[in-house]
């Protein structure tokens, strides 16, 4: 039997599941224990086809919008927020609902409305149509929220009064790229009024920052996580801005393009906020199958953040 080639993996920690991330998946499932099947879920609790598979298989069912729920059954707004006409179209109908918005995208929503209460027009920094963008902007009536995605666009920006702005970002985008649109929209609007603490998330920034820690050491990145998953899309980029020769978005182990990676001897392997551990492990034995390998971890912070879920699901029924 030939010898496997000697190969290290280096392990990116704080990797996978972030505490919102944690907190929304436990909401479906105590839901479902509280409730029983079926119970509806508006938009993929989070972005992971593995997570999202495994909780339809236990009888959560994914919708897109409100109206396909029926009046009965309970109802989950995913993890990445939703416009306040959702909550008051369930109201309305007299729905069970349960919100499992996370709690850091719930601080940038109040941020914006206080921000809106004191008659500053908002400018947020995100990516056009993402859940948690639109969720965002559904905060404030339409025109109050106008949308930034690159420092080209703050070029452009036509606000209402430029001495009376405030802006707020998406949780999930690279540390990097947003402190250059900061940057432009400070220096276009010098009185623009900005969030007492960053809105980039604890668990974005800690795993970027990993990332950013293992480039110089690896010869090609994988990173898990899944296409439209904005913050493991923004750790490819950050490990190619790094100097990372290659990175590849894989949603599990049989996704890995094994040809790509040629006869690299240094690989790190990371995973956005929302994949699971399972499938990290998946990928470090499909790695373990084919090298002689050698795992090193490489720890830049440690995560103890626990958020609750809402009280409704914690009352006996």
């Amino acid at each position: 039997m030939p010898m496997k080639p000697a190969l290290t993996l280096y392990l990116a920690a704080p990797r996978g599941f972030c505490a919102g991330v944690d907190r929304a998946i436990k909401i479906v499932e105590m839901a479902l224990e509280k409730w029983g099947a079926p119970v509806y879920v508006r938009h993929e609790i989070v972005h992971n086809k593995f997570v999202v598979d495994s909780l339809r298989d236990k009888g959560a069912v994914f919708v897109e919008e409100l109206d396909e729920c029926p009046d009965d059954r309970p109802v989950i707004f995913s993890a990445h927020g939703v416009p306040k006409s959702v909550p008051a179209e369930a109201r309305r109908r007299h729905m069970v609902f349960v919100d499992a918005t996370c709690p850091l995208v719930s601080k940038v929503h109040i941020e914006a409305e206080r921000h809106h209460a004191e008659g500053l027009q908002m400018v947020m920094i995100g990516h056009a149509g993402h859940p948690e963008v639109l969720g965002t902007m559904g905060q404030l009536p339409d025109g109050e929220v106008l949308l930034v995605e690159t420092v080209a666009d703050v070029a452009t920006l036509t606000p209402r009064d430029p001495d009376r702005l405030a802006f707020i970002t998406q949780t999930t985008l690279s540390v990097d790229d947003t402190a250059g649109i900061v940057a432009a929209l400070q220096a276009r609007f010098p009185s623009i009024v900005g969030p007492a603490k960053e809105d980039i998330c604890y668990a974005t920034t800690n795993r970027q920052a990993a990332v950013k820690t293992i480039a110089p050491r690896i010869e090609a990145l994988l990173v898990i996580g899944a296409p439209n998953s904005s913050n493991s899309r923004r750790l490819v980029e950050v490990g190619s801005a790094a100097g990372c020769g290659y990175s590849q978005l894989v949603q599990r182990a049989t996704d890995i393009d094994w040809r790509a990676l040629g006869s690299v001897r240094t690989v790190g392997v990371t995973a956005g906020a929302s994949a699971p551990e399972v499938l990290i492990n998946e990928v470090i034995d499909a790695f373990r199958d084919r090298f002689d390998l050698t795992v090193e971890l490489v720890e830049t912070a440690r995560e103890d953040i626990e958020f609750k879920v809402p009280r409704v699901l914690r009352e006996a029924s």
